[in-house]
């Protein structure tokens, strides 16, 4: 499989309307492989006042598609599970995807977030499934 351009890549992701409203950056790509930031704004917390567990999977999400993606063919996540290992109340979170292993077609990756401290703050495993298409 061909590996995209690192600006091809980020042009790719700047298109993701929703990362972009929820404060997302991809800061790092490499074939295989991504890291992505949040800083945590008041709209990000749930009742509790902790980050809520979608913008923590949404995160994740991002950072493991952008990983998927950099091997130069449309790639979408069809699976994912999240284990949430610690609240957090503030500060940025970072996300990082690694390939774990890839058929032609399918890819599996782990995601890790931590926290300001290096702290785990949730635990991602999740499967791409790449298309035929070219990016």
């Amino acid at each position: 499989m061909d590996t995209l351009n690192q600006e091809a890549i980020r042009y790719l992701f700047k298109q993701d309307k929703f990362a972009n409203h929820v404060g997302i950056e991809l800061v790092d790509i490499s074939p295989g492989q991504a890291t992505s930031t949040l800083t945590i704004q008041h709209y990000h917390l749930n009742g509790v006042g902790t980050v809520q567990g979608g913008v923590l999977f949404t995160l994740a999400d991002f950072t493991l598609a952008a990983a998927a993606n950099t091997h130069g063919n449309v790639a979408l996540v069809i699976n994912g599970d999240i284990a949430f290992l610690k609240p957090v109340l503030s500060g940025t979170l970072t996300a990082h995807a690694e390939e774990a292993g890839s058929t032609r077609r399918l890819a599996t990756y782990r995601v890790s977030i931590t926290d300001d401290s290096g702290d785990m703050v949730a635990v991602v495993q999740g499967t791409a499934y790449r298309k035929k298409e070219k990016i």
